[in-house]
């Protein structure tokens, strides 16, 4: 998984983006501030950076700066409506795009795919037999056809494509599939959800071949799509 810095001193905003992003099969590390950032960095490695510009201790551009200098990864601000100054000094140091708030949440998901592509960091696309998931534009195809999934069905795939050698539990599944929607999701719901990501990705979903059932503790993923 592509491991993202998030610098927001907003924590409301930064918790919505980090559920966002994590929902998406990123990893996240947030910081609040400009010192916990310059720390964070020096500690260690990451593949983009989602900065804020106004942060209590300094900015956005001096994070910038120093990521520039020490990893050289893709910098993308988020910015206030407007503030074309902003945007333009950004860009000036090195940041490789901007997000003006509040954004669209595919927006900047597309944004971020981007970024890594241009800079060699592409994120990792999944395939499965005839199953092919592209974290980083948020397509999933089937024998070539692109196979539409809501949310949280969405969201289900990417938890068994990120712990393809775990046996996943259902209250797991429940938590991830809770702090991805913000709904509270039952057993049912669930076991309505598995169903119908059978449906749109099993050629038969009687007999499934990706997303298995162990008896009695939740799923896995087939083991014929395990990479070693």
């Amino acid at each position: 998984m592509k491991h993202i810095l998030l610098v927001e001193d907003d924590l409301e905003i930064a918790k919505n983006l980090a559920l966002l992003l994590r929902s998406e099969g990123f990893t996240i590390t947030h910081a609040a501030t400009q010192k916990e950032a310059i720390l964070m960095l020096a500690a260690q490695k990451y593949d983009l950076a989602l900065l804020d510009i106004s942060l209590p201790d300094g900015n956005g551009f001096a994070v910038c700066t120093d990521i520039k200098q020490t990893q050289n990864i893709p910098v993308i601000f988020l910015t206030a409506s407007g503030d074309e100054g902003s945007v333009v000094t950004g860009l000036n140091i090195g940041a490789d795009d901007y997000v003006t708030k509040p954004f669209r949440p595919r927006e900047l998901i597309a944004r971020i795919g981007t970024a890594l592509r241009k800079n060699g960091h592409s994120p990792i696309v999944f395939e499965m037999g005839d199953v092919h998931v592209d974290p980083s534009s948020g397509v999933v195809k089937k024998n070539g056809q692109e196979v539409f999934l809501s949310a949280l069905e969405y969201r289900l795939l990417l938890v068994f494509i990120n712990n393809p050698k775990s046996i996943i539990t259902r209250d797991r599944l429940l938590d991830e599939l809770w702090d991805a929607s913000g709904e509270f999701v039952t057993n049912n719901t669930l076991t309505v959800y598995i169903k119908r990501l059978r449906e749109k990705i099993e050629t038969d979903p009687g007999n499934p071949r990706y997303i298995l059932t162990v008896r009695g503790t939740g799923y896995r993923l087939g083991a014929s799509y395990v990479a070693e």
